[in-house]
């Protein structure tokens, strides 16, 4: 991989290893105004890495028994701006609820309602992961506390390790799905080309574990190329880098599922292209939005 650069005009292919270069706009990017789905103040480059976005949070506990190990739901206390979107996350491999619990407040600050799980079981695999991440985000639209401030129609997946690739079995198996960000995934399958939702790819430059060359690029390289899809490889990051809060994965984060969720082009400038940032070893992306 080369290291990052100035942004190129034209998108380039995506050889044997991502190349970071740049992202690419490759279509218009749509106005703001009149999007009934936006939530909060004008972003900035300050708001996006704060601790604590606009909105007041509040929590609930969700049972097992609803298709997962149970879990704790983060969302808005206020109201008055309208419903929600939502996002399961779920750990990894052996990682207990609290490896994913900072992911909570930090996005339902910024205007989500979240829901972190536990899994049935530590050792489940990325298959089973996918089924209860579907599974979560029904409980929420459903039973959950927060249903009431939920717009169902309005859905993501997130999930470290094995649940990054619970995440990208997730969209493959429920195409309804608004946004997806796997965070330094495991996965057995290697093919994603049936996914169709917008896709976010966050990678670790010292993943040992499922190093990026093994797992992350490829999963990117095996999506469509006519998807919104990203790919970021944090500088000097591990694979456990997503574990404990990290301003990179937040402010990158933040930004895709603002847009793609909420579909709030005012996070277009974000994202594509991505400007010079000394915290990423490399990107790749295609953007059509």
């Amino acid at each position: 991989m080369r290291r990052n650069r100035a942004p190129r005009r034209r998108a380039s292919r995506i050889g044997a290893a991502i190349m970071a270069g740049g992202l690419f706009l490759t279509a218009p990017v749509s106005q703001a105004a009149g999007n009934p789905h936006q939530r909060g103040p004008d972003p900035t480059p300050q708001s996006i890495v704060a601790e604590k976005g606009p909105f007041e949070v509040a929590t609930a506990p969700a049972p097992a028994g609803n298709g997962f190990g149970g879990g704790t739901i983060y969302y808005p206390t206020d109201t008055s701006q309208g419903t929600f979107a939502g996002i399961a996350i779920s750990p990894g491999f052996f990682g207990p609820q609290f490896s994913i619990d900072w992911y909570g407040p930090r996005l339902a600050s910024q205007g989500f309602v979240v829901i972190a799980i536990t899994t049935n079981a530590l050792w489940d695999f990325p298959s089973q992961r996918a089924d209860q991440l579907l599974a979560a985000l029904k409980y929420l639209k459903q039973d959950s506390p927060a249903k009431d401030r939920l717009d169902g129609g309005r859905l993501g997946v997130m999930g470290h390790s094995m649940g990054g690739g619970g995440t990208m079995e997730a969209v493959l198996k429920d195409h309804s799905l608004k946004a997806a960000i796997p965070l330094t995934g495991w996965g057995i399958t290697a093919d994603y080309s049936g996914v169709q939702t917008p896709t976010m790819i966050i990678g670790a430059q010292f993943d040992v574990v499922a190093p990026d060359e093994s797992y992350s690029i490829p999963f990117y390289k095996s999506l469509r190329p006519d998807l919104d899809k990203q790919f970021l490889q944090l500088a000097g990051g591990t694979h456990f880098s997503p574990n404990l809060p990290n301003t990179t994965i937040a402010k990158y984060s933040i930004s895709w599922l603002k847009r793609f969720l909420d579909d709030d082009t005012r996070y277009q400038q974000f994202l594509c292209p991505v400007q010079p940032d000394p915290e990423l070893s490399a990107h790749e992306a295609t953007c059509h939005s």
